[in-house]
């Protein structure tokens, strides 16, 4: 090391710099600390707050979820009684009422997204809007032999939501104002929805045909064409759960054209009364893993 290196590092360290310079570098690390420690304080409850505001309104959204798939079984289930009664209009307007229930709950749902970003809350209510979506879908085939559009299910899910305001210093009751709240159904819980539709059209194809119904599985099987065809078109561009959804559909496909051969070729050959169980018993030794090409 040079003379002039050893002379300049000798003035620039601490201990010959004056007093007072070295006390004010002392104190502004201090301020820093103390500032930075405060700053950290006064933050974290605040994110804390958030996260936990966050997570009590997802627990919220998966509970009302829970319900809404729960009173949506039940419509299935109810729906599935058309194939045994002469007059299905009275079990129509029965589901119509337990679907009414399961609207306000979806209601609910969209109160708690009032303001906030659905994808962040997706996953907790995604499972309860697809089985909304198989149920309503479920009565509209059998009351239209069609299925209902994701147009006409974002159109019933409109509520009006009635708010108070109040007024200081005022003794007269607070005015209500009428506020209107939607809900949107996304495209891929709509198609979610019409992939599991297509087990319980299979299941009311076998069901209609232990009760004498002989045209009935004809027509799901036109009608389940058509849906298979049509997530054909979409592929692999879709949601990665419709890609998984499609194997169920086709292995439901498969079970209603069987039941179709069957009844045109040996339907003459096995009474009424037996041809419930002959499907029955055939569709058990259907492949799992084999589709429909």
């Amino acid at each position: 090391m040079t003379p002039f290196r050893t002379m300049m590092r000798a003035r620039l360290h601490p201990s010959s710099l004056p007093l007072k310079v070295t006390a004010s570098s002392a104190e502004g690390r201090e301020e820093g600390k103390h500032f930075s420690a405060s700053l950290t304080d006064f933050l974290f409850p605040v994110f804390q707050q958030e996260l936990d505001t966050k997570h009590d309104k997802y627990e919220r959204l998966v509970k009302i979820s829970r319900d809404v798939t729960i009173e949506s079984k039940r419509t299935i289930f109810l729906l599935h009684r058309v194939t045994s009664v002469p007059d299905a209009e009275d079990i129509l307007n029965e589901a119509d009422v337990k679907l009414d229930g399961v609207r306000q709950k979806i209601g609910l749902i969209a109160e708690e997204l009032r303001g906030e970003d659905i994808h962040q809350f997706h996953r907790a209510f995604t499972p309860g809007i697809q089985e909304y979506v198989e149920a309503v879908s479920f009565q509209h085939y059998i009351r239209h032999h069609s299925l209902i559009s994701l147009e006409e299910i974002n159109a019933r899910l409109v509520f009006m939501r009635t708010e108070t305001h109040e007024h200081k210093g005022s003794c007269e009751a607070p005015p209500l104002s009428a506020q209107v709240l939607t809900f949107q159904v996304t495209p891929s819980d709509y198609l979610l929805g019409v992939a599991d539709l297509t087990g319980e059209l299979m299941r009311m194809c076998i069901s209609s045909v232990g009760n004498g119904d002989i045209d009935t599985p004809f027509r799901l099987s036109q009608f389940l064409r058509q849906i298979h065809d049509g997530f054909s078109y979409i592929g692999n561009t879709g949601p990665y759960e419709v890609s998984k959804k499609l194997h169920t559909l086709r292995q439901s496909l498969g079970k209603v054209e069987d039941a179709c051969y069957t009844l045109r070729v040996r339907g003459s050959e096995i009474p009424k009364h037996m041809l419930a169980d002959v499907f029955s018993s055939r569709t058990t030794l259907i492949d799992p893993d084999e589709g429909v090409v």
